[in-house]
């Protein structure tokens, strides 16, 4: 896959707007009743990157950005400053943050997620974007050591424990992590007189699947 291990500037995502789209499909029967169906399993999501640009020393990082990945035709990472770590908003990354598996003898690596709950709704995002240094993982509430109990593939999100958990045995995670998304134009008009009078160019930004 086309995709580049670097995010975009995060002091430029900061103030962006977007966030996670779904599709559904809705066909109202003749009695009134509604149908609805989903055929994507996860949500995707899209930002404006432009929203974020307060400088014309910002609009040339975003055009430099921009070429070097070739518009549309490289991935990138991209940091959600609304939903960016494993931990609520206000707290600290921490190993008890998400039960990410339970333990059967056997395996030893496991996908990083996030899960989403509302009442008795609950929805499990997969994280295939951790950022470097920030990954903690616990197996039956006691913490690992990175580089020494297990590794992280930053590229895939994944984990591999050196010795696998036990039946039973909670694997647990905490994490900051990226969305991978790429520009959804090959074009960005910019203008200094506009920009000046605070009109901001229009830069869609959309994750995807990796």
């Amino acid at each position: 896959m086309n995709f580049h291990e670097i995010r975009f500037p995060a002091n430029l995502s900061f103030g962006s707007i977007g966030g996670p789209e779904r599709r559904t499909d809705i066909v109202t029967l003749a009695n009134g009743f509604e149908e609805r169906n989903t055929p994507w399993a996860h949500a995707r999501r899209r930002y404006d990157a432009g929203v974020g640009m307060r400088s014309l020393d910002d609009i040339e990082t975003l055009i430099a950005f921009f070429e070097a990945r070739r518009g549309q035709l490289y991935g990138f990472r991209w940091k959600d400053w609304s939903d960016f770590k494993s931990a609520k908003a206000s707290g600290d990354v921490h190993y008890r943050d998400q039960v990410i598996a339970t333990g059967d003898g056997e395996t030893h690596v496991f996908r990083l997620h996030k899960t989403y709950r509302s009442g008795d709704a609950s929805y499990q995002r997969p994280i295939f974007k951790p950022v470097a240094g920030t990954v903690r993982v616990g197996v039956a509430d006691t913490e690992q050591l990175e580089a020494v109990d297990f590794t992280v593939n930053l590229e895939s999100g994944e984990i591999t424990l050196v010795q696998a958990p036990a039946p039973g045995e909670e694997v647990t995670a905490g994490f900051e992590f990226d969305v991978p998304v790429r520009f959804d134009t090959d074009r960005i008009q910019t203008s200094v007189a506009s920009f000046q009078a605070g009109d901001m160019p229009n830069v869609p930004v959309v994750e995807v699947r990796v």
